[in-house]
């Protein structure tokens, strides 16, 4: 596929750096060993949830380097809650398919923040064999292709959900593995194909997200935090599809920036040339229950209604964050359940927020795709049609 474009940015950036330090508040202390200006970083999946806030972190943390991102542009379009494009942080927005990212962007980058996935269990299962492809197969020819180019770092963003059903303590690193889906599966597949790339030219890091939350410039509404605060706004009452007894971790967005800076910058003495650490805090974690019950007491006049008939749920995991407390201690998460529910009210409240509906919109990454589709913007295994006028 021929490279699609790009939108080279060239202003200067001394009026938005007061801006983003008003708003990452901790920046002096967060570099380990002092900024490292002149650095080229490469955000894969830059166009999606987690992307806007980690690249507006890194703008904020190294304000003299050149940050490049590459997208689909699948939800390019879907922006919430701000008054300018997320990417006006960026150097360089290129649009591509991450299956045949071109080698020579890599030139020059010194670390790579790979997101770019099918982001989530629906997605996986509507389409398996491009889960694959996109999370699993093109991953690895990525990581390959950075070796040949010289990165230094590679950051996987993977899941904790590749724990699926763990009844019993919080799971380690090295416990057993137990995927229920293909998004799972995917994210295990990279990290074993990874594992087998690890050289010492390239650190690689695979960072276990805890279940990602809180406000973003893209939101989305099909993660169980963000489901729960966008129905009692919306409705006044939440809806727990599972008995609520599940387990899962927790972590904001910003703290998952936060995390992905640290990776940057890690050392192999710790934890080696290859990594995969639980990311995230042992204090948060939480039944499903207990989330919807902290976003009622919160929301007022809120209602929850559970579904004590409903099938056990195959997804349910403590984890054990104990490595990657004693590896990044100066970059663990800071923002609360309190202030992720916070800043999830206020920033839908500020957009006038009341759709009742919104498991049928495109606040859902499924439905948006499938828009896309029906459209005929898309095909089935998730490929531009470019011969398509309309929406170009």
């Amino acid at each position: 596929m021929e490279f699609v474009g790009s939108i080279a940015c060239a202003w200067r950036r001394r009026h938005d750096r007061e801006g983003l330090a008003r708003q990452w508040p901790h920046r002096e202390n967060d570099v380990a060993g002092g900024q490292r200006d002149g650095m080229k970083i490469l955000l894969t999946g830059n166009l999606g949830y987690v992307g806007p806030i980690v690249a507006r972190h890194l703008r904020s943390i190294h304000p003299d380097a050149k940050l490049v991102g590459f997208d689909s542009a699948f939800f390019a379009l879907l922006t919430t809650g701000t008054a300018m494009l997320p990417e006006r942080v960026l150097d360089e927005q290129h649009f591509g398919d991450v299956r045949e990212i071109p080698e020579k962007l890599l030139e020059g980058i010194d670390s790579i923040v790979h997101l770019a996935a099918v982001s989530n269990d629906p997605m996986g299962n509507k389409f398996e064999r491009v889960t694959d492809d996109i999370n699993y197969r093109a991953s690895i020819e990525l990581a390959r292709k950075a070796q040949r180019s010289g990165v230094r770092h590679f950051i996987f963003a993977s899941s904790c959900s590749i724990y699926g059903f763990a009844p019993g303590a919080p799971r380690k690193e090295s416990d057993e593995l137990n995927p229920q889906t293909a998004y799972a599966r995917s994210k295990v597949n990279t990290e074993k194909g990874l594992a087998d790339l690890a050289a010492n030219n390239m650190t690689i890091t695979c960072l276990r997200f805890a279940t990602a939350c809180g406000m973003s410039d893209r939101l989305r509404l099909d993660l169980v935090l963000n489901d729960f605060v966008a129905s009692a706004l919306a409705k006044g009452e939440i809806t727990v599809l599972s008995d609520g007894t599940p387990w899962r971790p927790l972590i904001d967005v910003r703290d998952m920036a936060r995390a992905i800076e640290w990776a940057m910058h890690r050392n192999t003495s710790d934890g080696g040339s290859f990594l995969c650490v639980n990311t995230g805090s042992d204090d948060r974690n939480y039944q499903v229950k207990e989330l919807a019950d902290a976003v009622a007491a919160m929301l007022p006049d809120t209602t929850i209604n559970i579904n004590k008939a409903a099938l056990p749920d195959n997804r349910s995991y403590k984890v054990d964050f104990s490595l990657f407390e004693s590896l990044a201690r100066d970059h663990q998460p800071r923002v609360t359940l309190r202030q992720s529910i916070d800043m999830l009210a206020t920033g839908l409240q500020q957009m006038g927020f009341a759709d009742n509906d919104f498991r049928n919109s495109q606040f859902m990454r499924l439905k948006a795709l499938e828009a896309h589709i029906s459209a005929g913007r898309l095909t089935s295994d998730l490929r531009w049609i470019w011969q398509v006028a309309e929406g170009l």
